[in-house]
Parts: structure tokens; sequence; C-alpha cells
């Protein structure tokens, strides 16, 4: 194996992973390590590698031919795609041991792990051999001392943690898309989960809730004080919202939505109102609005404000005013294609098209689907009987209400299975 003697694994967190014709496979999520009897440091046998549709797989120490702050490449083109469960022997350093509070000998110096180094023997064989441990000061204006010491002089590395701290954790954690650490939140024992997620800022937690499962959204919503809670729905977008409240019972319901600013609450009241499947349930209420005299440049300048899905960017709805929904007269849309192609001084009102019927709120989520395809679109306008735009359905929302409920549970995305897979164009 052509790698350093030492590699400190919260280091290899999000490090891609290569086949050996260099087509990359996954990224580095964690390490595994095997539990001794004897006083001897456990025997790191692998590594925890997250492939495309979130899957978690078991990479054998044995089958990896490089590690480095770069890469992880290995020696065989064959993968076991059996989802990972770790056995009762064994422990994942980085979920178990990240942030555990020990104390240092000699002497007894509390503090926290930062990291932890495993080590390769003459053998070929890995041990997680040293641990970086900070020690606790007392003092807030004063970050302790960093040692790095072998493994034997650090108490409180086995049984089961007490008192964890998350900064270390969210530090491996906070590149992740949402996605993913949605994917890595549900790894982790509900009250460490919990624990993580209460630590993220409201915009940041938002945005994970939103890739969640529903009893995952909703068990981490009850693990915080309801203002706090509240403040979350109101970082969300409103359909998100209301899609996570209806699997509270009304009573809870309706606290929260107390406790949001009226501004807030106001259009998730109204997306509860609509009959679950139809556009009107699904839709986003907060697509991008401009009058028919903004011009192209300013419709440009809206599209590329960052917090903007692709999906909700991808064209601007024209309407009278309020530009609010539910807003004045609906006009028609401009697909940002046709933006880009028109002088920046030119006005909505020259180039708007209303050619394709829009949705109403009663209309169904099939229907949806079909007329989406047929005039392949990626948004649709949802408009009331008095012409007003309500809101607009986005290729996202259809897609993550036409898959089986259960679609971001990591549990329910893998068939039963061991056998080994060769990936395309590697050596089996």
């Amino acid at each position: 194996m052509s790698t350093p003697n030492r590699v400190y694994i919260a280091r290899l967190a999000g490090v891609a992973v290569f086949d050996p014709n260099g087509d990359q496979v996954g990224r580095v999520r964690d390490a595994v390590a095997r539990l001794r009897a004897t006083k001897r440091p456990p025997e790191v046998v692998g590594l925890v590698a997250e492939m495309p549709m979130r899957r978690r797989i078991f990479l054998s120490i044995n089958r990896i031919t490089s590690i480095d702050a770069d890469a992880v490449v290995l020696g065989s083109g064959t993968l076991n795609l059996r989802r990972f469960e770790k056995r009762q022997n064994e422990l994942l350093v980085l979920q178990e041991l990240l942030d555990r509070r020990v104390q240092l000998d000699p002497g007894g110096q509390p503090g926290a792990v930062v990291d932890v180094a495993m080590e390769c023997t003459r053998g070929g064989e890995w041990s997680l051999t040293r641990v970086a441990v900070r020690e606790q000061t007392g003092r807030l204006s004063r970050r302790g001392h960093l040692h790095q010491v072998e493994w034997d002089r650090v108490r409180g590395l086995s049984g089961i943690a007490d008192n964890r701290g998350t900064a270390n954790l969210l530090a491996v954690l906070e590149d992740m898309r949402p996605a993913d650490l949605a994917n890595a939140l549900q790894d982790l024992p509900d009250a460490r989960r919990n624990e993580v997620a209460a630590a993220l800022d409201d915009e940041r937690l938002a945005d994970v809730l939103s890739e969640l499962p529903e009893h995952d959204q909703v068990e981490i919503l009850a693990a915080l004080d309801r203002e706090r809670a509240a403040d979350i729905l109101e970082e969300m977008d409103p359909d998100d919202a209301a899609d996570l409240l209806n699997e509270l019972p009304p009573p809870e319901q309706d606290v929260l939505l107390d406790l949001m600013e009226p501004d807030e609450a106001d259009p998730v009241r109204q997306l509860l109102k609509y009959t679950p499947g139809t556009a009107g349930s699904v839709m986003t209420s907060e697509p991008v609005i401009l009058p028919p005299d903004a011009t192209v440049a300013e419709a440009l300048a809206r599209i590329r404000e960052p917090q903007l899905s692709p999906a909700v960017a991808a064209q601007v709805f024209v309407t009278r005013a309020p530009q609010n929904t539910p807003t004045g007269r609906y006009l028609g849309m401009v697909h940002f294609q046709a933006l880009l192609r028109e002088p920046p001084a030119d006005l909505l009102g020259k180039v708007v098209v209303n050619d394709i019927d829009p949705l109403r709120p009663t209309t169904p989520l099939p229907e949806i689907t079909r007329r989406m395809a047929t005039y392949d679109l990626v948004a649709m306008p949802v408009i009331d009987r008095n012409n007003r735009l309500v809101g607009a359905v986005t290729v996202d929302d259809v897609l993550d209400h036409s898959l089986p409920r259960d679609w971001r549970d990591r549990d329910a995305l893998v068939a039963p299975g061991t056998a080994d897979v060769a990936l395309d164009g590697a050596d089996g």
C-alpha cells in the first residue's frame, strides 16, 4: 500500500474514493475499527464510503492501495454494494469518538477528542494508535492545549460516551451538501443526531430537515423547544414547512404557527388548506414574480440570488401588482434562456409568453406530471379562479411527491443482496 504510515481519520472525511481506472465511486465518511479483548488498540478493518443514491458501503482496508489527503484508491473494481451495518464489536471512529470527553494519563487532565490517527505496521495491519485531545481549560477566552498522545494514555475511549460536544463533528460535516448531511445524521444514534441537529444554525438546520424522512424531521423538531422549532419553520420554504407540519397533530400545528411571525406563517397556513396530492398542496408560494414593466436586467439579477433553487430560478412569472401571492392578474412567464437572448433594457411585458394554460390549485399530481412532461417544463404557474398567481409547481416538488413516501429513508433505498458488483470498465 502506497500511503503515509500515519493517517488522521477526520482529515479523510469527504475525500474521494477512486477505482483502479481513476473513476470516482464515492467519498469517505468514516473508518471502522474492531475492538480487541486485550489492551491493544482497536484494529482498523476498513472505511465507510458513501456512493450515489446515499448508499453507504464497507471498503475493506485490504482492498485499498493508497490513502492520502486527496484520494483513496482501490486495488479492485469489484465492490460489495450491501449497505454497511456496524457489528457488535466494531466502532465508527468519527461518529463515536469525535468530541468524546476523556482524561489524559498521568494526572487525569480532562479534554475532548478532536481526531484519531491510524497507523500501519510492517505486516500491513492498521490500528488506532494516537489520539488528538484538546484540554478543557474552563476559561471561555482560552483554548486548551492540543495533545497528540498514544491510545493507551487516554481514559474514556471505551464504553458509552456521555456528555459529548459537537464542535469537532460539526467541523467534519460543515462542507457537506444538505442532502449529504441529512444522510450522515441518519447514521447517528437518535440522541446524538438530535444533539448535532440542535447545534446547527437555523438556516442550515432548515435545509437539512427538508432532506430528511418525515419521521426524522418530526423527531428532531420535537427535541427542540417550541420557539426554536418555530424559528426553523420560518427558515424553511413554505411548502416544506407545510409538509412537515402536516406530520404533526393539529393542536401542535396551531401552537407552532402561532409562534411564527405572521408574514411567515400566513403562506404556510394557506398551503395547509389544500387537498393532498393537488397542485395547491405541492406548490411553492414564493416563485420569482415581477411586474411587466421590470427590465430583463432586473429579472436576471433576481434569478441570480443564491438562495433560489435551480428549479425556482429557471423562470420569472409576470403579474400585475401586488407581486406577493396571491398576486394581481397573472400575465405569463419568461424562461431564463429567453432572458439571456433579449437586450437587458427590454421590458418583461415585451417578452412574456402565456401560450400554456396554468394549473389550478385542485389539479391532481398525475395531470401535473403529464403536462410538465408534455411541454418540457421545470415549473408551471398555479392560478386561482380570479386569475391571480398563488404559486408554482416545480419539477423537484413533483419528484418529491411522486416517489414512494419513504424515498429519503436510507433503510428503504437498498434492496437486500450481498453480491459483489464489478464497476463498468474496472478489473474485477
